[in-house]
């Protein structure tokens, strides 16, 4: 099996947001392999000039984990052509089936290249914001296996980042809204993140390290989403509203 033959397919499905069967319909491969694809197809990435900002998390609820048959959580990285301002425009045609998700975002402040106990952690976090990450499967009806969806960075595919607040403020249980044109269609809490966003960061100082990833300073983490992801439309306003954190929100063209 050619590890970079597939990261190129996935690679150029979500370069040209077409969507492509299964990975695992055709090749059998396992989480660490699925890992290898996701590095090399972000070396696609990278070869083309976008550079890494940052890494998300991904089944960081129990019930996530307990859908999908698993026992730990995913990541996958972010690059600065997923990144998009608070209040602006996200174009519509670059994603297949695109979905939004509320979250709590964290900056480090100094590079971690190990694994973090959440006082560590702490310490090496500048500041926490609300966020919105966008997710876009680029694998036919969103319908993929643990290792098809690894593969596939995760499903990242873009990120807006609310105002920047102190690192030290309590997360644990804040209240998130999600909306769309003005109309709430998920509410949930960051107590859904794993009982603490803070474990969620620890955990991606883990398996980062695990798979050979430094986190540089300067890098934002997503802990993960506290609600189910909704289906974003075009010509739509999107909007996250996080108690004490604020409002992250941007429209599609």
């Amino acid at each position: 099996m050619n590890f970079s033959q597939l990261a190129e397919t996935v690679d150029q499905a979500a370069h040209s947001a077409q969507a492509i069967a299964q990975l695992s319909a055709e090749h059998q491969f396992n989480v660490d392999d699925s890992y290898e694809i996701q590095r090399l197809s972000l070396e696609q990435r990278y070869a083309r000039g976008e550079k890494l900002i940052g890494l998300k998390m991904g089944f960081t609820s129990e019930a996530k984990m307990k859908q999908m048959g698993v026992h730990d959580m995913i990541w996958g990285r972010l690059t600065d052509d997923m990144f998009y301002k608070n209040g602006g425009e996200v174009p519509f045609d670059k994603y297949i089936h695109p979905r939004a998700e509320p979250e709590i975002c964290f900056l480090i402040k100094e590079k971690i290249d190990r694994e973090l106990t959440v006082a560590e952690a702490k310490s090496h976090t500048e500041s926490i914001a609300a966020a919105i990450e966008i997710i876009d499967s680029r694998y036919q009806n969103f319908k993929f296996s643990l290792e098809d969806v690894i593969a596939d960075n995760c499903s990242s595919a873009g990120v807006i980042i609310g105002p920047w607040h102190k690192h030290n403020m309590p997360i644990k249980n804040l209240k998130m809204v999600l909306e769309m044109d003005g109309v709430p269609v998920q509410i949930g809490s960051s107590a859904a993140i794993l009982g603490d966003p803070w474990l969620a960061l620890t955990a991606a100082t883990r398996l980062a390290t695990q798979y050979g990833q430094e986190i540089p300073a300067g890098s934002v983490i997503l802990a993960g989403a506290a609600t189910p992801a909704m289906y974003m439309k075009k010509g739509q306003t999107v909007k996250a509203i996080v108690e004490h954190l604020g409002v992250v929100e941007f429209g599609t063209v």
